[in-house]
């Protein structure tokens, strides 16, 4: 399974709303009230709450990409 084909399965853990890939490694809900993101780390989605908990306030500008794209 590629990455592109995890993403049309892959919800957000807290809500359940569809999550968009954005500056190359961050999933982010696409619910504006849960506003949860996500790092992925190497390649792998860290989907935990408390992981999205940690980047509700961030801006998606503001994030940094952290590594390579997921392939």
């Amino acid at each position: 399974m590629t990455f592109e084909e995890l993403l049309t399965i892959l919800v957000c853990p807290a809500c359940r709303s569809r999550v968009t890939l954005q500056r190359q490694t961050w999933l982010v809900c696409d619910n504006p009230a849960c506003r949860r993101k996500y790092p992925v780390r190497d390649g792998i989605p860290i989907m935990l709450v408390e992981e999205g908990d940690r980047y509700v306030d961030v801006p998606v500008e503001a994030l940094e990409p952290l590594g390579p794209a997921p392939e």
